[in-house]
């Protein structure tokens, strides 16, 4: 039992404790309830929270958002606080490529390890209500975790503790019966609870049965980061991929492509550390490739590199009479091919998630595939160039035919590879979700849209500079295109995410 503070003269409230009084049974966990009616938007909880987790001002593992609705004079304004919601169904769990995350067998509290963590925010991308937080500082993320110790020594958690209006609890939920009805975790201001089964049960006040609430941070929609060393390193592997199958076509695999387009792989697959927060652990991703796309992806791009390097030693033992390779070259390039691909499509379903519905649609895929297939047919005629005139430079090892690559296939890919991006700024338009219609708003804004004009019009202008001849040039302006839109993939993505208060929504 608890006292709350006096209240002018009148007599205290006595109220029940905050943390279940009992142990939990078979089928049960704990999980938050957060009673509307009684926050008064203090952030006494986020205080709190950040005071026991010893976090920084702009790193908030429970936040405070703002709702309001109704007109002049009769206004409603609201609170609503959130920290983990320990999910039935965790998206972070499953996303995680290091088993950074577990869910506690016997509590029900989805748990992080910091000393796991590789710092890649995948689960950050994967969480609709964006409660997994990265800390640069420190290279890896961190999440609520219920105040577990507390909790495991009968005290409450730090922002029930600090709540003065008792709006915050601990209770205990039976598994089967929530996910047969959780509707009580839905709420104005958050992310439909159906997409990870959200345990924390909400009280709304009586007024919000008819949706009179809504955030209030609408308007402060703000760029993500561009992840940079993403940017290139997909770029870099699917110009590769589409480069090699494109040359195994044209039965084009000569030494010096094929040592180029190793090289580039090398350098993007080092680039692409550079996204971790703990970049010395990099190889611990490839530990959950049997359910999560990172690792997937990092075992498959792994594997092509090994292929793709197999085959130009291949090559080159054969160019220096060291080996009769025969069918080696082309049988290695195909696989190296195969794995690519499958690379490709392993990357796109990384950002395949419900939490961020720009990145969630069909056109993610097709832009990695077309993106592959319009560098590569590019990029192929200018290695072919480059070992023309090597081989005229020293014949005994890089003999040489020459090889004459069409324009049209350029030109059909450049007019497919456009279709796909004008048609996604198209259903970005009229999604029926918000925040669609918000990475729409973000890339025509005055920053962004001179990007988007200028990545399509290269784009075109490259698939008829090929058509004239200068294949060189035309790589360019493909490269810069790809680069440009994919740039925009990245800042202009809206997450999903609880509404947070107006003057604090680009800082959270």
């Amino acid at each position: 039992m608890r006292l709350s503070l006096l209240e002018s003269g009148a007599p205290a409230r006595v109220v029940k404790s905050l943390i279940p009084e009992r142990s939990l049974e078979s089928g049960e966990q704990y999980r938050f309830h957060f009673d509307m009616t009684k926050c008064i938007g203090c952030r006494s909880c986020e205080v709190a929270c950040n005071e026991q987790n010893g976090n920084p001002y702009d790193i908030n593992w429970r936040r405070v958002g703002e709702l309001e609705g109704g007109s002049y004079p009769d206004t409603l304004r609201h609170y609503l606080s959130m920290g983990c919601n320990h999910c039935l169904d965790a998206d972070c769990v499953k996303g995680c490529p290091v088993e950074a995350y577990t869910k506690d067998p016997i509590t029900g509290i989805v748990l992080h390890s910091a000393d796991a963590c590789i710092g890649c925010q995948y689960c950050v991308w994967n969480c609709p209500y964006s409660v997994p937080q990265f800390n640069a500082e420190r290279g890896v993320v961190g999440k609520c975790d219920m105040c577990q110790g507390r909790l495991a020594e009968g005290l409450e958690p730090a922002c029930v503790n600090a709540c003065p209006e008792h709006a915050i609890e601990i209770e205990i939920v039976n598994k089967i019966e929530w996910k047969a009805d959780f509707t009580a975790a839905d709420s104005p201001g958050m992310p439909a609870a159906r997409h990870t089964v959200s345990t924390t049960r909400i009280t709304l006040p009586p007024a919000v049965a008819g949706g009179e609430l809504e955030r209030v941070d609408s308007g402060q929609i703000r760029a993500e980061h561009p992840h940079w060393s993403l940017v290139f390193m997909t770029t870099m592997v699917q110009a590769v991929v589409g480069a090699l199958i494109v040359m195994l076509l044209a039965h084009a695999t000569d030494t010096l492509s094929l040592t180029l387009l190793a090289f580039v792989t090398a350098v993007a697959l080092n680039i692409s550390v550079f996204h971790l927060g703990r970049p010395a652990y990099a190889w611990r991703a490839l530990k959950m490739w049997r359910r999560s796309w990172l690792s997937r992806e990092v075992l498959l791009f792994a594997l092509f590199f090994l292929s793709i390097g197999a085959c130009t030693a291949a090559s080159w033992a054969q160019a220096l009479g060291l080996l009769h390779a025969g069918q080696v070259v082309p049988l290695c390039g195909w696989a190296a091919s195969f794995l690519g691909v499958l690379g490709t499509i392993a990357s796109a379903y990384i950002y395949l998630v419900p939490a961020r519905p720009s990145w969630n649609m069909v056109h993610t895929p097709l832009d990695f595939l077309l993106s592959a297939a319009l560098l590569g047919a590019a990029l192929a005629p200018v290695l072919e160039k480059a070992a023309a005139l090597l081989g005229r430079l020293e014949p005994s090892y890089f003999a040489h035919t020459p090889v004459h690559y069409s324009t049209w296939p350029v030109l059909i890919i450049s007019v497919l590879w456009f279709s796909n991006q004008i048609i996604r700024l198209f259903r970005l338009r009229s999604s029926s979700l918000f925040e669609g219609r918000a990475s729409f708003a973000l890339m025509r804004g005055a920053l962004l849209r001179p990007t988007v004009i200028s990545s399509f019009a290269l784009v075109l202008l490259a698939a008829g500079i090929i058509l004239s001849g200068v294949w060189t040039l035309g790589l360019l302006c493909a490269i810069v295109a790809v680069l440009s839109t994919r740039y925009l993939f990245f800042v202009s993505v809206v997450p999903l995410s609880m509404g947070l208060s107006f003057l604090r929504a680009r800082h959270a």
